[in-house]
């Protein structure tokens, strides 16, 4: 049952997928950070593809690919473990492939952290396969490490709002911020031509629109506020043509910006907007998608 009252989330386990990769070491590390931000163990999964290799390969080059699937995850460890020693760190060695192992792996408690290139023992595969197919099915939120290791930490997170119905994931962009002690900014774009070209729209119209998206705004961060009482948060409506460009220039100024995964569209296959497609291509900070159904769940008490 659903109750007018969202409960407050609770940020799961980190489950980050190893493939050797640099951008995959660089989600690895950056995973492990926010594993021992949230007090939560870090699982490392390499997803080695081998019930769909065993209809074509034979039984030595399976035992290959398990062995450097192996090594690969004993090195991430010591890699971790070498930062963060106090961190609980598990490894698993999935047979299923990358989106199936990453997905069975976070269920629906965890969040599973990706690289935004190469992933599940394919260094050239483009985040345009594994890691999209990730983002848009998972049940778990999804995060894309994007942005040089060596980025300075802004101590904002942003979350990129449109109106009443987004409190469930934002919680979750809430419960980030908190556990980084870092400011949640609300940013909400609001573009004009969405609304020209219809001939009843008048100018007194369009300004009208404009101040009830400013307050709708305002209410999601008043209800964001009493559930994190002592968090800073801000709330900005912008405005302009391109939706994607202001998020991506917004993007240079946070440490993660978070957005939530449109539903599906008549239950029809998973689906991710365009809006989510560039900034999971062109973001300059990691991005996390927020799936319906967890902020569904989020929802229920």
């Amino acid at each position: 049952m659903t109750s007018e009252i969202p409960a407050r989330p609770e940020l799961g386990d980190v489950v980050v997928g190893v493939d050797g990769s640099p951008s995959g070491r660089t989600a690895v590390l950056w995973a492990a950070a926010e594993a021992d931000r949230r007090g939560r163990p870090l699982r490392l999964v390499h997803a080695a593809d081998t019930d769909r290799r065993a209809l074509f390969a034979n039984a030595e080059t399976i035992q290959a690919v398990r062995e450097a699937g192996r090594d690969l995850l004993i090195e991430a460890a010591s890699t971790v473990q070498e930062r963060f020693p106090d961190l609980a760190v598990t490894r698993e060695l999935s047979r299923q492939e990358p989106v199936a192992g990453l997905r069975a792996a976070a269920g629906h408690g965890g969040t599973i952290v990706v690289g935004n290139r190469g992933l599940g023992g394919f260094s050239a595969l483009m985040l345009g396969s594994v890691g999209m197919g990730v983002a848009a099915r998972a049940e778990a939120p999804v995060i894309v490490v994007r942005g040089g290791s060596d980025r300075p930490e802004s101590g904002s997170v942003t979350a990129a709002v449109h109106g009443a119905s987004d409190v469930g994931w934002l919680l979750v962009a809430a419960a980030e911020a908190d556990a980084r002690k870092a400011v949640l900014r609300l940013v909400s774009v609001w573009n004009v031509l969405t609304h020209v070209g219809n001939v009843a729209t008048m100018l007194d119209d369009l300004d009208e629109i404009a101040q009830q998206r400013v307050h709708e705004i305002k209410a999601l961060a008043d209800r964001v506020r009493d559930f994190y009482p002592r968090l800073i948060v801000s709330h900005h409506v912008e405005t302009g043509t391109s939706t994607p460009g202001i998020l991506v220039e917004a993007s240079a100024h946070t440490d993660l910006l978070v957005m939530g995964r449109e539903h599906r569209v008549l239950g029809a296959g998973p689906s991710l907007g365009r809006v989510a497609h560039v900034l999971l291509h062109h973001a300059h900070c990691p991005v996390e998608i927020v799936p319906p159904a967890f902020a569904t769940r989020v929802d229920e008490t």
